[in-house]
């Protein structure tokens, strides 16, 4: 197993940005850990960058011509290993090994195919996806369909202007990109992965979550479209007040406490499993099976709470909030399942030591099994919820190690089939032995 190479930088030009990171990317190749014949390229950009996105793909693709595929998008911040950037023009490249029989390159004029249809298998995919496309939670749904896992895992492209995603092969995957040179607005793209990768690579996958339920479970008993009217048999509202232990009659204290509530839903018979291995249940907190919606009004007609979403009956229902120390508890959590789950039981001298080495002196192992690392988080978490610039990145760092990583603060996150909020999704190419 090789590392993946990695660069990342801020400046603005994107010229000077892009000439720093393929710097970094070199010297990665030149090293003997490192791969040296990358295929596929992930690309990540600030939202500065968005208007230039083409000539950075063109100038990317030119200096790096054994990159045959990209895929990418922007957020309004990106990440790499144990550094954050908000608001500020950067971007972020790492570059996989992998055999061009084990990936496909997908997007709107080249969809992944349906099992059955292709040669190639989709065990798990890599999804960047526009907020804005009608019927987006039922499409993530279909993808994860065409998958043999049933698991995809991304994000929603974040931006304050222009809305781009990379998805480019000179493989030949990509049919009919035309003008758009490999740079798409709206639907859906990303990378498809077949279950063996090269070197006996593996995806393993994690979501943590960024809110803690105040409240217990209710099964929702009545609902029309958004708004549900009784839980537990009760009037919604009823039980919303009792909860949260607020009154009407008290309307600011109320709306105050209300404006920090948010919802988390669940299918009880869902039982979701993580890419590969159980869901972990912790006492207090959410499992990847609740997905987090907002708390958008009032009925106080018909006794109920409308929800950014569309519930079922019997489905679960549990008011939550936003919680830092949670969030922090849990992203560790996620961390030390995945590098419980990769270090072997017993350690040789050279693995020991890698495995040790104190933050001044660590750098990416292959000791550690991971190649490389995507981390999609939500746009509100980062540095400014976890407390300081790139807080968020230094707790993967410390908990995971210091492996090659990319990723983007996204507006909505990806896992499994579903579409989250305010949760982190951590997924890493690891060794299967």
């Amino acid at each position: 197993m090789k590392l993946f190479p990695y660069g990342h930088a801020t400046h603005p030009q994107w010229q000077m940005a892009a000439g720093l990171v393929l710097a970094q990317l070199r010297a990665h190749m030149a090293l003997p850990g490192y791969a040296s014949a990358p295929t596929l390229g992930l690309l990540y950009i600030t939202d500065h960058y968005a208007a230039h996105a083409r000539d950075i793909l063109g100038h990317l693709s030119a200096e790096l011509p054994e990159v045959t595929d990209w895929s990418g998008t922007v957020g309004v911040g990106i990440a790499s290993n144990n550094v954050e950037y908000f608001d500020e023009p950067a971007l972020a490249v790492m570059l996989c090994e992998l055999a061009h029989d084990q990936y496909r390159v997908f997007s709107g004029v080249s969809p992944l195919p349906p099992p059955g249809q292709t040669r190639f298998k989709a065990h798990t995919a890599l999804i960047h996806a526009d907020a804005a496309t009608p019927d987006l939670a039922e499409l993530i749904d279909e993808m994860a369909q065409r998958t043999d896992s049933g698991y995809v895992f991304g994000g929603l492209a974040a931006s304050r202007g222009e809305t781009v995603q990379f998805a480019l092969s000179g493989h030949g995957n990509v049919k009919g990109q035309g003008a758009a040179s490999g740079v798409f607005s709206g639907g859906l793209s990303g990378v498809a992965f077949a279950r063996d990768l090269s070197g006996g690579m593996v995806l393993m996958s994690r979501v943590t979550q960024g809110c803690q339920p105040v409240s217990k479970s209710h099964e929702i008993t009545a609902c029309e479209s958004n708004v549900v009217t009784g839980l537990d048999g009760q009037p919604a509202l009823d039980v919303l007040l009792a909860d949260l232990n607020i009154s009407l009659e008290q309307p600011r204290e109320a709306l105050a406490r209300v404006r920090t509530t948010l919802v988390g839903l669940s299918h009880p018979q869902d039982i979701l499993t993580e890419l590969p291995g159980p869901q972990a249940r912790r006492a207090g907190q959410f499992g990847a099976e609740v997905v987090v919606r907002h708390l958008i009004g009032l009925d106080p007609a018909r006794k109920g709470i409308a929800i950014s979403d569309a519930p079922n009956v019997g489905m679960s229902l549990a008011f939550c909030e936003r919680n830092a120390q949670a969030a922090r508890a849990d992203l560790i959590r996620v961390c030390a399942e995945i590098r419980e789950e990769l270090e072997p039981e017993e350690l040789s001298l050279e693995v020991a030591s890698a495995l040790n080495l104190p933050d001044a002196e660590s750098a990416p192992h292959v000791a550690r099994r991971i190649a490389g690392a995507i981390y999609v988080s939500c746009s509100g978490r980062g540095g400014p919820h976890f407390g300081a610039p790139s807080a968020e990145l230094q707790i993967v760092r410390r908990a995971l190690g210091d492996v090659p990583l990319v990723g983007f603060f996204a507006g909505g996150e990806i896992a499994h089939h579903h579409l989250y909020g305010y949760t982190g999704v951590l997924t890493v190419f690891t060794s299967a032995d």
